[in-house]
């Protein structure tokens, strides 16, 4: 079969980039290889709980009065109303470190008093970083790459508050290690910190659902289970996908979610094109706690907490299966929720090797993964009131997990360290878009799909 588009993966941007190409009468199929969209954000259930993956909160919370940061932007792209999200906004998170701790809300003078109490004698350095960040063009598709660290620094003095900031930051958006590109920091500052958290009230697959009714009424084609083995190409052109099912489809323009290198692979040739620099090494455990009672009926009254156990943070691929010298730890049911959820869950995520992970054989997988879980829960209970009686249920998924339900190599969860910000290939008309666009989080991911089919596939209208 021939369309205009061909979409690979049914993750957020691959469905955002879908409805946008729909509306304006494109020919549009998205393959799905798992028998499940969302990607890096999708949901499972097991022992009768419904669990999500990836989502602990939407990033770039803004109240439904303001018009011109990014969720306002989805939506109008999408032809999407505020309410149709259903998002519910935090209590509180924190940044907590040995000697010092920063609160914040979807209410930025709030961070701000946090910091200024904490941090007095950086009071006017913390401005003069804002006004950086507020006259840095994020979006730039050209933009020279920039040490992050290197500006931070060269601004703020006290290497404890640089640390601070660039913990929370680096955990829920970056695939570099020690560092990351300036651009990419102040995209996350200001979803985090400007804007802030929420989360559906009935999770991701809320959103998903309204993703995917929303592309279906528009008259986009979905087909799960239909991976690709392979992109043929002619003359410099991707002219046809071959599918796992030995099924060809052709299209005149293709995008891919999948990843940068995980596309080059699927070239002819693809050891030409990809260097091993590029493939991302960052990866993580994500333990999976239900609890007998409310999380703050434990004690656990804030939203998320991104702790660290040294005044000096260290963001890299750990020597051992897990790192639990810093982490997340993430409550679910503290939210501004309309009613209560019906079960008490509790999320720690960790720094993992996927090498490490990888090289286990079944039995010894299954004992070190009750093992990490242990040694996460223990270097949680530090930081919070101890649950641990609590506990009725367990899950936890690793590298493993996450190469196996989104193909990232190593799984890495936010892909190559290098993005490709106007989403070009070296095929004329193969572009990417999603993680190694740079555009992360949910709405990151929706408005990365949105911007590449405008750019790239919508040129002609």
């Amino acid at each position: 079969m021939d369309y205009d588009v061909l979409i690979i993966g049914a993750g957020m941007s691959g469905l955002a980039a879908g409805i946008r190409l729909a509306y304006f009468d494109k020919k549009v199929c998205i393959l799905e290889k798992h028998h499940r969209v969302g990607g890096l954000n999708s949901f499972y259930s097991k022992d009768g709980y419904k669990l999500d993956v990836g989502l602990h909160a939407m990033t770039n919370y803004v109240s439904k009065d303001v018009k011109s940061t990014p969720l306002p932007k989805l939506l109008r792209q999408l032809r999407l109303r505020f309410e149709d999200l259903d998002l519910c906004q935090q209590h509180m998170s924190v940044i907590k470190f040995p000697e010092k701790k920063i609160r914040f809300t979807n209410n930025f003078e709030f961070f701000l008093s946090e910091v200024a109490e904490n941090f007095p004698s950086q009071t006017d350095n913390f401005q003069k970083l804002l006004k950086t960040i507020s006259e840095h063009d994020e979006l730039s598709l050209d933009a020279k790459p920039l040490s992050a660290r290197q500006a931070v620094s060269s601004i703020i003095s006290d290497p404890l508050l640089v640390d601070m900031l660039f913990c929370p930051l680096m955990y829920y958006g970056n695939a570099q290690e020690h560092d990351m590109e300036f651009g990419q920091f102040v995209i996350m500052f200001k979803s985090i910190f400007c804007e802030g958290f929420a989360r559906p009230q009935n999770g991701v697959r809320h959103i998903l659902n309204l993703l995917v009714n929303k592309y279906r009424d528009c008259g986009g084609e979905l087909r799960m289970r239909s991976g690709v083995q392979s992109i043929r190409v002619s003359d410099g052109k991707a002219e046809s996908l071959l599918l796992n099912s030995g099924d060809v489809l052709t299209s005149d323009k293709v995008l891919s979610t999948v990843g940068h290198v995980e596309t080059m692979n699927l070239l002819p040739n693809s050891d030409a094109t990809v260097s091993k620099h590029e493939v991302g090494q960052l990866s993580f455990t994500e333990s999976i706690l239900m609890v007998d009672k409310q999380p703050s009926d434990l004690g656990l009254e804030t939203t998320i907490i991104f702790f660290n156990d040294s005044d000096r943070f260290s963001y890299r691929k750990p020597d051992s299966l897990i790192d639990v010298s810093s982490g997340v730890i993430c409550c679910p049911n503290n939210f501004f929720f309309r009613e209560p959820l019906p079960d008490n869950m509790i999320r720690l995520t960790n720094l993992a090797n996927f090498d490490r992970w990888n090289s286990l054989g079944e039995e010894e997988y299954k004992m070190q993964k009750e093992a990490c879980l242990k040694a996460a829960l223990e270097a949680a209970v530090k930081i919070v009131p101890d649950f641990r009686d609590s506990i009725i249920f367990t899950d936890m998924f690793t590298p493993k997990t996450i190469y196996k339900f989104t193909g990232h190599l190593n799984g890495a969860v936010y892909g190559s360290p290098q993005k490709i910000r106007d989403g070009r290939t070296h095929i004329k008309n193969l572009f990417i878009c999603g993680t190694d666009q740079g555009f992360l989080g949910i709405v990151g991911a929706m408005l990365s799909g949105i911007s590449i089919a405008n750019l790239h596939l919508l040129r002609d209208k």
